[in-house]
């Protein structure tokens, strides 16, 4: 219920005391439960733009329980100093956010820029004073209700021409830099049995395990090469499964003022976490972080050099972190390598040093260069020969060489048997048998990984055109073979 205009700055007065008896009590408190958030939208203009919602869920709080033994969690800071934010950076973010809202209680605004309401409640005060907002009335909570004044909506609108961003506060790179090194990938052991675990539902065989697991302990990285088809992409996408463990990143990290994002909603994959209820809103971690699980990013064909540095959107002004910093304590698959628009020794000489040094320098639009951790396994999957790709200087640096080979006939046919019970035909043991002896033995074809599903896909297209039931025939397998091996 809102206050009366001629009423407010009685309840003003009313609340003023509330919020100081509240935070003498408060104090450094943080003893809630964590915070669950939505994924930000991932448009442009306020990847965070939205207040995040409360929840309860009470299995996510025990998971939340384990994690604060982690060797990393980000506290709540107490003050705006100890946050890394500067006066004049929180106030261009709760009047951007405010501009955009028209109205928000001073709750929302401390849940949107990802502050404690003890931090930011100072400067709430202080745009009041200064006439920039104003207060419209109380929730039935006690919890305030500001909105901008005409003088807040100028400089909201001319914050937001100079940078559209009104998410969480960014935190430093120093903080950053920490949280990776606290976090490293090389810090991680994975043993034979994470390996199957995280290998689970793949056939792949032992020995091949036995190869993988030292290199993924390495923490450096792998040429995994074979021919096309044997699954490679499938084995580095789960690589990093085997590590089991979530990390901490900042929503975004701030350089001399330029604001550069580094969560990316389309390749981390958030860890929602329950919120308390609640005017002060605490928790025991900093909501300007996120957790998520370790990242796999994957980068194929498509990969242009620009995307191996911060870019800068020039409608919005938000600087975009570079793929290798959002794999940081993760996994990054450079896919069809060798095939890049980008000629493979320019890729090559801009992460040799990286790849020695575990830090990479990055320019920044405004000219500024600073340093980044690069704390990744990267793995280059490719259908080439590495030797024919690189020289022996890189290869040095990439210490482990994979080859993925063609499967047995044993483990085609297994695959073949659970794709069958994938696309609901039944396993029809002549059909495989005329399949490999007929054009697999007597026409010289070696087996590839990924035949057996494209096969079955084939037959289950021709039995649904021919209105039959769908089953293995010997038919329905020379009708497959001829499409599919047509020009191979």
């Amino acid at each position: 219920m809102s206050t009366p205009p001629d009423s407010r700055s009685s309840a003003s007065a009313d609340l003023d005391s509330l919020f100081d008896r509240v935070s003498r009590l408060l104090g450094d408190a943080g003893a809630s439960a964590p915070s669950r958030e939505k994924k930000p939208s991932p448009t442009e203009d306020a990847a965070a733009a939205s207040p995040v919602e409360m929840t309860d869920d009470a299995d996510t709080a025990t998971d939340t329980a384990t994690d604060i033994a982690e060797p990393f969690v980000p506290r709540p800071p107490s003050s705006l100093r100890e946050a890394g934010v500067s006066d004049a950076m929180a106030e261009r973010l709760i009047l951007k956010y405010l501009y955009h809202t028209g109205t928000a209680t001073a709750r929302s605004v401390a849940v949107q820029i990802g502050l404690p309401f003890t931090v930011i409640d100072p400067l709430l005060r202080q745009l009041r004073s200064d006439q920039h907002i104003e207060l419209v009335g109380t929730t039935a909570s006690g919890d305030s209700e500001y909105t901008v004044t005409e003088s807040g909506r100028d400089r909201g609108k001319r914050y937001t021409s100079e940078c559209t961003y009104f998410g969480a506060a960014p935190v430093t790179l120093e903080a950053y830099t920490a949280s990776v090194a606290a976090q490293t990938i090389e810090g991680q052991v994975v043993t034979a049995d994470d390996l199957q675990r995280a290998f689970d539902g793949l056939i792949i065989s032992t020995q091949m395990l036995d190869r993988l697991g030292p290199a993924i302990n390495s923490g450096r990285g792998m040429f995994l090469y074979g021919e096309p088809g044997n699954g490679k992409t499938s084995i580095a996408e789960r690589v990093t499964g085997a590590f089991g463990s979530s990390v901490w990143i900042p929503r975004a990290i701030t350089v001399d003022g330029d604001i550069i994002r580094i969560f990316d909603p389309s390749v981390h994959e958030e860890i929602e976490l329950p919120r308390p209820s609640g005017l002060l809103d605490t928790a025991p971690f900093d909501r300007r972080w996120v957790r998520i699980r370790r990242p796999t990013v994957i980068a194929g064909g498509e990969l242009t050099m620009d995307e191996l540095e911060v870019t800068k959107n020039t409608q919005s002004n938000i600087c975009e972190a570079p793929l290798q910093m959002k794999s940081n304590c993760g996994t990054l698959v450079i896919d069809d390598f060798g095939r890049q628009k980008m000629p493979v020794d320019v890729l090559l000489n801009r992460w040799i040093v990286p790849l020695e040094k575990r830090y990479d320098f990055l320019n920044l639009p405004s000219g500024k260069k600073i340093r980044v951790p690069f704390d990744q396994l990267i793995v280059f999957s490719t259908n080439l020969e590495p030797k024919d790709l690189v020289d022996g200087a890189f290869l040095r640096r990439i210490p482990y060489k994979i080859e993925v080979p063609d499967p047995s006939e044993q483990e085609f046919r297994e695959l073949l048997g659970i794709m069958c019970r994938v696309m609901d035909f039944e396993p029809n043991e002549d059909a495989f048998d005329y399949l490999i002896a007929t054009h697999y033995r007597a026409a010289g074809r070696p087996f590839r990984l990924c035949q057996p599903r494209d096969l079955l896909l084939q037959v289950r297209n021709y039995c649904s055109y021919r209105g039959c039931p769908a089953e293995l025939s010997r038919e329905a397998f020379d009708f497959a073979v001829d499409n599919y091996f047509s020009v191979m």
